[in-house]
């Protein structure tokens, strides 16, 4: 069988070798990272700073929605500095002693990365103060009367924290961070270089309309662009030529039911429920969680945060509301001056 499509010149991709294109899509040096410009110059220089002094790099916390890239940068901060790279996320810390483990084996200048620094348990995260303040573990021996705490030296380290949600970040712990860094959402000609860089990868081609169709409606992020890049491979091999052209897009969205904004059925779903259902708002956040079937938690930190960078909804001390614009993009009327109550 292989024979006959060989003669056919059908090649059969091996899927070893696809997995390893899709996990290449992560950048793996500074000078690849695209977009986030101005954050990424001046990590490049506290890079090349204490890579001159022979330091390991002050202690770094990324902060930002999801999917823009803080753990691949946190590897990438690694392989920078030639150093090793432990990662590990706030939840699967469960007792001090998980995570004195941890530090008192890794290698002097590591690059110790933990996502979801905002869940750290309290003991947890005191232990931690120190650990980076003075590159030493505070440890109980003994109970009762007899129990004494002694010292014990770690190799100075580098902290990455990574976080959604940094308002839930302690004050204590943020001050011990020397370096701060804030994702923003993509800018579209940043995710258009995105989009062709990891078509290169997947060795697709790719049309430049398809492309800037495709930045367009990724919601400004790098995750979500790969996600659909990886469909519309799908489509066009099965469907087409092979190649992602502007049509191809066209059609792949349309089926997986995604706007020119690149929003989804459930984003439409909630700019539908707060207009319809509470007269454009303001409806309180665990209101709308139940009314479209979600948690607190993800409505705030993946579904509204583009929501209101695209000036679709707006957040008030009453609650969320509907803008003008949203009733513009799901073609409804906006009531005169109608009380929204």
């Amino acid at each position: 069988m292989e024979k006959d499509n060989r003669d056919r010149g059908i090649t059969r991709a091996d899927p070893r070798e696809e997995d390893e294109r899709d996990l290449s899509l992560r950048p793996q040096r500074l000078q690849d990272f695209l977009g986030q410009r101005e954050m990424k110059e001046n990590l490049l220089v506290f890079i090349s700073a204490a890579r001159e002094r022979q330091e390991s790099l002050d202690h770094l916390f990324l902060t930002g929605p999801p999917g823009l890239g803080k753990t691949t940068l946190a590897q990438v901060v690694a392989r920078e500095l030639g150093v090793d790279f432990k990662v590990t996320s706030a939840p699967a810390l469960d007792k001090p002693k998980d995570l004195a483990g941890i530090l008192t084996t890794v290698t002097e200048k590591t690059v110790f990365f933990i996502d979801e620094i905002h869940r750290l348990k309290p003991a947890i995260e005191e232990m931690l103060y120190i650990a980076m303040e003075d590159y030493e573990l505070d440890w109980i021996i003994g109970q009762g009367p007899s129990a004494r705490t002694i010292r014990i030296p770690i190799q100075p380290f580098t902290l990455v924290g990574a976080t959604t949600k940094a308002g839930n970040v302690s004050s204590p712990l943020i001050s011990r961070f020397g370096i701060t860094c804030r994702f923003n959402f993509y800018k579209k000609e940043d995710m258009e270089a995105i989009v062709r860089r990891s078509a290169g990868i997947l060795k697709t081609a790719l049309e430049d309309n398809a492309a800037v169709l495709l930045a367009a409606s990724s919601r400004g992020t790098p995750r979500v662009a790969n996600r659909l890049l990886r469909r519309m491979r799908d489509f066009a091999q099965v469907l087409g030529d092979g190649k992602i052209s502007a049509g191809v897009v066209s059609q792949g969205l349309k089926r997986l039911e995604i706007d020119g904004l690149g929003l989804e059925r459930h984003d439409r779903e909630i700019l539908r429920i707060i207009i319809e259902r509470y007269k454009g708002g303001p409806v309180g956040a665990e209101t709308l969680a139940i009314s479209v079937g979600e948690t607190v938690d993800t409505l705030e930190d993946y579904y509204e945060p583009y929501l209101i960078q695209v000036g679709l909804l707006q957040r008030t001390p009453r609650g969320r509301v509907a803008t003008g614009l949203a009733y513009s993009h799901l073609g409804l009327e906006k009531p005169g001056n109608e009380l929204f109550l």
